[in-house]
């Protein structure tokens, strides 16, 4: 039998008492399916749930065959990689044997082809590393392998992945992508990466309105979904049309009983008819004027009603979007100049030796390179958080540095108070009106950063830079798109591409790096010192 995954009537809810969702049912087979929605919908909550790590607050889970798990803190799970394998004690008694201190029974159950199905798994995905190597001193991206490695060596029926290709480099996604794409189990896959999801067989939608599977990888879904946004536009113009309709009926019906009623108090003066016959007759138009107008009200309520479900499809359907001042920086002005920068943290070990980089107006420019190689620390030198050794950098604009963890904002305070911190010459009008160009409308600007998702912080930083009255001429940013979802990342391209000033960006998503059209990318190789 298959093994498999069935969700019946499934519902969750967050810490708060708030329902993250409800009566869920969905089913997973021996396919690659890939799990999409706006961050808060519960994503990484439906896997723990299946893993077994949460219990639900109804509903139940059914799963058939081995699941394999791995989540975004692989070092939260274990100390080394023989822990990560789940092999310690088997590698210890390895050990104990070639010193000659193993007892006879653990000879005999000794698994001696370990260690070569253990390096085979590394290997696999490109790692050469010991057992006894402890994750702490490994990269982001190397633990991220060592957990795919671990898995392919568990041998499960299903995998169960979160956001696999986070804080990886191009050859760690390059790994993580040939992996699932020739992986023949089921697996469940939590991402925003749509080169990863491009090589998936379904996608789930979670939403506020619930779940929704469509066949087909990416690409498939993006397609269905401009499809269902453009029903929902038509459905939306109709609800508005409907309404009007049955407004202007509730007046003529207002206005048809303004003139009955006039002309019935016209004839009672005049006595045209015997007083009990008028009397019987106003209490007929009485009766029938109320069933009418309960009829109107009915009426006047589905209407509304069909609105209001018309305008939160259009909610969940609609890409967020982010509105851009003009910097007004002119073509041939200088944004930024870097002459033979060297620099880095331990003073014998310089990360970046001896660099020149100039950008020149709107110019757009990507810095690449593998992990370790000194993206990171080259933006904290143009940003001014480190100083060169050597050299100069030259900062003619003024310029925007969002680190990965958005720093430059105050967990403590809400988003307003950050905005007006960071942002003083600003009153309260165009503190909320920017705030509003980035989606924090009302109540929203009241929120502390420190309840924010990652994504919200990143959109939260975009709108205490970039909506200044002037915003700066110079962008740096470092991974922008790691903790967003998918929506969100659309919306920061599609806000950078009408940015009209210099963009200084690091990121391991290419596709999100293609769509931001830029002049020229710089490797750096990571060669120390």
């Amino acid at each position: 039998m298959p093994a498999s995954i069935t969700l019946l009537n499934l519902s969750c809810h967050a810490p708060d008492g708030a329902p993250l969702f409800s009566d869920l049912n969905l089913s997973f087979g021996p396919e690659r399916t890939g799990i999409v929605g706006r961050n808060g919908t519960g994503k990484t909550t439906l896997l723990r749930l299946i893993a077994g790590e949460l219990r639900p607050s109804s509903g139940s889970i059914q799963a058939s065959g081995a699941l394999g798990v791995m989540r975004q803190d692989v070092q939260a799970s274990a100390d080394t990689l023989a822990d990560l394998f789940d092999a310690k004690a088997a590698l210890a008694i390895l050990d104990r044997a070639e010193r000659g201190l193993a007892e006879p029974d653990e000879l005999a159950g000794a698994d001696w082809d370990l260690p070569a199905r253990i390096d085979a798994a590394l290997l696999r995905c490109g790692l050469l590393l010991e057992p006894h190597a402890r994750l702490a001193a490994l990269s982001g991206g190397q633990r991220t392998r060592a957990a795919l490695a671990a898995l392919i060596f568990a041998e499960p029926d299903i995998l169960l992945l979160d956001e696999p290709t986070n804080n990886l480099d191009r050859d760690g996604r390059r790994a993580v992508l040939d992996f699932i794409s020739g992986w023949r189990g089921g697996a469940v896959i939590v991402s925003h990466d749509r080169e990863l999801l491009d090589a998936v067989d379904a996608i789930v939608e979670l939403t506020t309105l619930g779940a929704t599977r469509y066949g087909g990888n990416y690409r498939a879904y993006r397609a269905r979904k401009t499809t269902e946004l453009e029903g929902a536009h038509n459905d939306l113009a109709a609800a508005e049309r409907a309404r009007a309709e049955v407004r202007r009926r509730a007046q003529q019906a207002v206005e048809r009983k303004a003139r009955r009623d006039s002309n019935g108090q016209k004839g009672r003066a005049r006595g045209d008819q015997p007083k009990i016959l008028m009397d019987a007759a106003r209490g007929r138009a009485e009766a029938s004027g109320g069933s009418n107008a309960r009829l109107r009200e009915a009426r006047a309520g589905m209407a509304e009603g069909a609105l209001a479900d018309a305008r939160a499809r259009i909610e969940v359907l609609q890409p967020l979007r982010m509105d851009m001042l003009s910097t007004g920086i002119p073509l041939g002005r200088t944004a930024l100049r870097l002459d033979s920068v060297t620099g880095g943290y331990a003073i014998d070990r310089p990360v970046i030796r001896d660099l020149s980089l100039t950008l020149t107006g709107p110019e757009r420019v990507a810095i690449t390179g593998p992990n370790g190689s000194g993206k990171s620390t080259l933006l904290a030198l143009v940003a001014g958080q480190l100083e060169p050794w050597s050299g100069a950098i030259d900062r003619p604009v003024p310029l925007a540095f969002l680190d990965q963890d958005v720093s430059l904002l105050a967990h403590d305070l809400s988003l307003r108070e950050n905005f007006l911190h960071l942002n003083p010459e600003a009153d309260e009008n165009q503190c909320r009106a920017a705030l509003a160009r980035f989606r924090f409308r009302a109540e929203d600007a009241q929120q502390r950063v420190g309840s924010l998702s990652g994504g919200e912080r990143l959109r939260a930083g975009l709108a205490c830079t970039l909506g200044r009255p002037v915003p700066p001429a110079l962008l740096v940013l470092d991974e922008p798109t790691n903790h967003l979802d998918l929506d969100g990342i659309e919306a920061l391209e599609t806000a950078l591409c009408a940015f009209d000033g210099a963009l200084l960006v690091v990121s391991h998503d290419e596709r999100f790096l293609d769509g931001l059209a830029l002049g020229r990318r710089v490797e750096l190789d990571g060669i120390p010192g």
